[in-house]
């Protein structure tokens, strides 16, 4: 493997390893938010307790993803300085938007909402929770603003081979920025929803069916139910968007080499990229074309239309793209299935979670980390896509590579990936520990005296 393709590794594998943790603090600082605000209001014990619980894990996930988005920013210097070097003018103050706004506001009351439950006035205490969530909400906000910008780049000019800023209110407004934005919020919702529900089940399972158990695992399927919905007609828009802005990563997502209409929607195929065909097509005739125009007969763009009269390919790479795109869409169909399978069965006779067969039950813990595998494929379905491009029309990611010797990028690949897989697992062993501690009796922290109990990290 040459130096591009080792760096190129390296950064997927930090930023898939960093995105697993804001994808759970960005939703789960408002269900913590929803926890507060129903004890608040009611005084039952069911809502502060899920609290207490939940709060440990958006500690812990906020932690990681905290250390693991730091060294992403050293690899912009290490491995990528003609990305700075030409887009730094944009890319620089928007990272730097998304530290003062955002990161600061999470980290002063972060304190407050882990530790100062028996210490300020429960109004305090709940404005900072809610302003922890709103800190992780702006964080995503303007993180997504650069990632779009990236894809659809506007509002700047190139001035001796570097990108200035024309106009703010267009970059940041970018016209991908809406669509990646609430896809990628409501992806972060689908993943604490099933997280809770995953959760609850195992706590269930393990004849811990304690009241919080119960708000935890109602509450996660019932905004699973809700969100995946949203999320499929929001994937729609997201898609006529790419359709229009980038064309080339469709035609890789739908494994459609000719442009033509009556495309067919390819649910399993083996892209043959040499041969330029697709061998085992398993597909529904003209569902392509229905999905991206709305029309049986619509245009959908072709892979060939990307390739220079030299033979150089200017599209990206098609099987990951299309086989992660089909992972992504296939985990949310099997979320909508068990959410609303599991909705409709707790509704019946409101018997709630009693009502839920066991191989269900069994079935939603594999399914807590779903909202993970969904995430990471459709980001590789979006940022592979991208290439050939690091910012499209203006450089390659070939452009932006530091002239690094390989194995040099080699040795420190291997030292993250053993330290991303080690974290990872101590990660998920630690909720399950926390999950059986809960149960055991070992969950309840603080004196007995209702709603006076600390929240430590732990």
């Amino acid at each position: 493997m040459d130096t591009l393709l080792l760096s190129r590794i390296q950064f997927g594998a930090n930023i898939s390893f960093h995105i697993l943790f804001p994808t759970i603090t960005i939703a789960l600082g408002w269900v913590l938010f929803y926890f507060k605000l129903r004890y608040s209001r009611s005084g039952e014990e069911r809502w502060i307790k899920a609290y207490r619980f939940w709060v440990k894990v958006f500690a812990l996930s906020f932690a990681l993803g905290v250390v693991s988005g730091i060294t992403m920013s050293f690899q912009f210097g290490t491995n990528w300085p003609g990305f700075m070097e030409t887009v730094g003018n944009i890319a620089g103050p928007l990272l730097a938007y998304e530290v003062m706004t955002a990161f600061f506001l999470e980290a002063v009351f972060l304190g407050i909402m882990l530790f100062g439950f028996s210490r300020v006035p429960s109004w305090l205490h709940t404005t900072a929770t809610f302003l922890v969530a709103f800190g992780t909400t702006m964080s995503a906000f303007w993180i997504l603003v650069l990632s779009s910008w990236m894809h659809t780049p506007v509002g700047f000019e190139m001035r001796e081979g570097v990108a200035h800023a024309t106009d703010w209110f267009a970059i940041i407004f970018n016209p991908s920025m809406p669509y990646r934005l609430a896809h990628m919020l409501l992806a972060s919702g689908l993943t604490v929803a099933f997280l809770l529900a995953g959760i609850g089940a195992y706590r269930w399972l393990r004849n811990d069916k304690a009241d919080d158990v119960r708000v935890s695992l109602v509450t996660g399927l019932g905004l699973g139910a809700l969100l995946i919905p949203v999320q499929i007609l929001m994937g729609d828009f997201h898609g006529l968007n790419t359709l229009e802005h980038q064309p080339a990563k469709v035609a890789a997502m739908e494994g459609n080499w000719e442009t033509r209409g009556n495309v067919p929607l390819l649910l399993f195929a083996v892209p043959d990229e040499a041969a330029r065909e697709n061998n085992f097509e398993i597909s529904i005739p003209n569902g392509a074309s229905l999905i991206l125009t709305h029309k049986a007969d619509g245009l959908v763009p072709g892979l060939n239309d990307f390739v220079a009269e030299d033979g150089t390919i200017l599209h990206p790479p098609v099987a990951p793209v299309f086989y992660s795109f089909r992972v992504m869409v296939g985990t949310g169909m099997a979320m909508l299935f068990l959410s609303w399978a599991a909705v409709a069965m707790m509704g019946y006779k409101r018997r709630g979670p009693e009502g839920l067969p066991k191989p269900m039950l069994w079935a939603m813990v594999p399914m807590a980390f779903s909202g993970w595998v969904a995430t990471l494929a459709g980001w590789y379905t979006t940022e592979i896509g991208r290439q050939p491009w690091l910012v499209t029309g203006v450089m390659t990611t070939e452009q932006a590579v530091a002239e690094v010797p390989a194995p040099m990028v080699a040795s420190t690949l291997f030292v993250y990936l053993t330290v991303y897989a080690t974290l990872l697992i101590a990660y998920i062993g630690v909720l399950f520990y926390i999950a059986r501690n809960a149960g055991a009796g070992g969950g309840h922290v603080g004196p007995e005296r209702p709603g006076m109990a600390p929240v430590p990290a732990e």
